[in-house]
């Protein structure tokens, strides 16, 4: 990802250039904001917007719907339509003068999202300034607390003189109930992209939504949990959106059901995967590349570059997160071999791109096999559906206990 930043960095200093020589109508007016490009997908995206003269900026947060809002001092702005159009965790932009003094950027979003960085910066090789925003996926829970820090900085703001303007840390809400454990439960596939279809015409996309409502009810059995579904209809979703959703959530743990076929119609029975940059095998490695091509049915590229460890903590944070999934990948194991069909290593690891949350233990758990006629006999049994759901949910339970029990040693 930060390749295409770079890249686009570039592109954005060359335009400028051509762009800043090209208006010098825009100088009389004041500020003027020359180009607009944005990158990323659904957890981070990136903004870069280059200006003939240094932005005096300002921020704020808005919800119903989450937007971020970029206040600077009376601009005309030259973006072209193409580069305005939904990017990323953006669904729109709108921007125009506020009054005789002021204009406005009004960031539309995808869901709850945070400003991991926003500096206006010199532009090294070429005249004017650019404003660089990095936008990346929050929950639901941090997008409020960031909103109310803001209101309360606001209000103290406005009530103290000039000078003496720090805020007061929010207080916290003491009555607030403990937070439930989450589980977000991912039918694979869905809308344009079908997935994988038996001999007969039965589609994956059918089959992991029907199996995912009755694992849904089944996880609802559990004291103390949450559930959430990313698709509860038959809806496309990006793989990153998938990703965004369990974060928005703060997911305790991401459940991803699919079907496969493969070329062996001999070949039968449940695998469950685990993230890794490494392949345990020939078959998941394929397994995982044709899943991870799942965006281009819908004409979106997919970015194959790995995103970069930004410091020690979020790497301590992607280990204890895939040891808490080889936990889990390790219960569901116990649990469905009892009396549910799986393949040989039933345990298997490949670089899936909608395991890779960074703060959410995930797996991918191959269902059965529609290549295969008695899996798919079996996969639309809504009887047989229902008992793979309840071992499912038991592992759920024993992993529940087993975190637990780490926690209070």
């Amino acid at each position: 990802m930060d390749a295409i930043y770079r890249i686009i960095f570039a592109l954005c200093l060359g335009i400028v250039a051509s762009v800043h020589a090209a208006m010098p109508a825009l100088a009389e007016e004041g500020l003027a904001a020359l180009t607009y490009q944005a990158a990323g997908d659904e957890l981070r995206t990136r903004v870069v917007i280059n200006f003939d003269r240094e932005p005096d900026v300002s921020t704020m947060l808005l919800q119903n719907p989450h937007r971020l809002v970029v206040d600077m001092q009376k601009a005309v702005f030259a973006f072209s339509r193409e580069s305005v159009e939904p990017r990323g965790l953006i669904t729109d932009l709108r921007y125009g003068l506020i009054d005789e003094t002021r204009a406005r950027l009004i960031f539309s979003m995808k869901g709850p999202f945070a400003v991991e960085r926003l500096e206006v910066v010199k532009n090294e090789t070429s005249p004017g300034y650019r404003m660089v925003a990095d936008i990346v996926a929050s929950s639901d829970r941090k997008f409020a607390e960031d909103l109310k820090n803001q209101n309360a900085t606001t209000a103290s703001t406005e009530a103290t003189p000039k000078g003496d303007r720090v805020a007061a840390p929010a207080p916290k809400d003491v009555s607030a109930a403990p937070k439930p454990f989450t589980i977000v439960v991912d039918p694979g596939h869905g809308g344009i992209d079908s997935g994988a279809e038996s001999p007969s015409g039965v589609r994956e996309k059918d089959v992991t939504l029907l199996f995912a409502q009755q694992l849904q009810a089944e996880l609802a059995r559990i004291p103390g949990a949450r559930v959430e579904m990313t698709r509860s209809d038959d809806s496309f979703l990006r793989l990153s959106e998938r990703v965004r959703i369990a974060r928005q959530y703060e997911a305790d743990l991401f459940i991803s059901l699919h079907a496969d076929t493969i070329r062996r119609g001999d070949i039968r029975g449940a695998t469950v995967y685990t993230v890794s940059d490494r392949a345990s095998d020939a078959e998941s490695r394929a397994k995982a590349d044709r899943e991870n091509r799942a965006d281009a049915v819908a004409g979106i590229s997919f970015d194959t570059e790995a995103p970069e460890i930004a410091d020690i903590l979020m790497d301590l944070t992607r280990r204890e997160t895939h040891t808490f999934s080889l936990s889990f990948a390790k219960s569901v194991v116990d649990s469905l071999k009892k009396d549910v069909n799986m393949i040989n290593n039933p345990h298997r690891f490949a670089g899936f791109q909608v395991l890779r949350a960074p703060d959410v233990p995930s797996v991918l758990v191959e269902i059965g096999y529609l290549s295969n006629a008695e899996d798919e006999k079996l996969m639309t049994d809504p009887n047989w559906r229902g008992h793979v759901a309840t071992r499912l949910a038991a592992a759920v339970q024993d992993y529940i206990g087993l975190k637990t029990a780490r926690r209070s040693n």
